[in-house]
């Protein structure tokens, strides 16, 4: 890791957490995720080995801990890592609010995984839901989201439960759907979203996932569609 040689707070922060990767692992470990593979899910493209290097790297640094347990390992933020909640949901509003979406920054397995992470679990039915996701623009893959508590989960392939709802549409859609730029009923009516299910399961369907934090920071006139 190079330094900047500079005793400045900012210079010195960013040594550490401006390398590629670090901020999307910390945002992940915030918003809950514990061991290797659940990290590496919220970060598509990185290597194994470039993620292990990353975590390394910040448990050395005292951001966060690594604990052993037979053959478990988790990792959970320490204070010091906790403390850059507020850091973090500044470049979030910040980025919001000044930068726009394009066409790169729609990775659907990313845009599924967020999904997940916005999934109300007050208003999920009891037992397991099972949703399978197909995306117009990959239509080669196929997703399966698992609503149950205490965490759902997002699988690549079948998980062998029987699917109760069919969900197709796009990343774009899903992203405008998180950022409260198309409301669920305009994307139902519009086509943008296409449910195949028993009925009750269809009209529930959209409470049971929130809207981003970061949608109040979007201009509504930059994103709107």
């Amino acid at each position: 890791m190079r330094g900047y040689g500079q005793f400045c707070p900012i210079a010195r922060s960013s040594e550490l957490l401006a390398e590629r990767w670090t901020p999307i692992i910390v945002r992940n470990l915030l918003n809950g995720c514990r061991t290797f593979n659940e990290i590496r899910q919220g970060a598509p493209g990185i290597s194994t080995a470039l993620l292990a290097q990353r975590l390394d790297v910040l448990e050395r640094h005292g951001v966060l801990r690594r604990t052993v347990d037979g053959r478990a390992v988790t990792y959970r933020l320490t204070e010091m890592g906790q403390a850059l909640r507020p850091v973090l949901d500044a470049m979030g509003q910040w980025g919001a609010r000044w930068l726009e979406i394009e066409p790169g920054h729609l990775e659907p397995a990313y845009v599924l995984w967020a999904t997940m992470k916005l999934v109300d679990l007050d208003r999920i039915p009891d037992g397991t839901t099972v949703i399978r996701f197909e995306l117009r623009d990959r239509p080669a893959e196929q997703h399966w989201m698992l609503l149950r508590r205490p965490q759902p989960e997002l699988c690549s392939r079948s998980s062998g439960y029987a699917e109760d709802l069919v969900c197709r549409t796009d990343a774009l859609t899903l992203v405008d759907l998180h950022l409260k730029q198309l409301t669920y009923s305009r994307a139902i009516r519009t086509g943008r979203v296409e449910l195949v299910g028993p009925p009750q399961l269809c009209k529930a369907f959209p409470a049971w996932f929130r809207s981003s934090p970061f949608a109040p920071f979007v201009p509504s006139v930059a994103q709107a569609r």
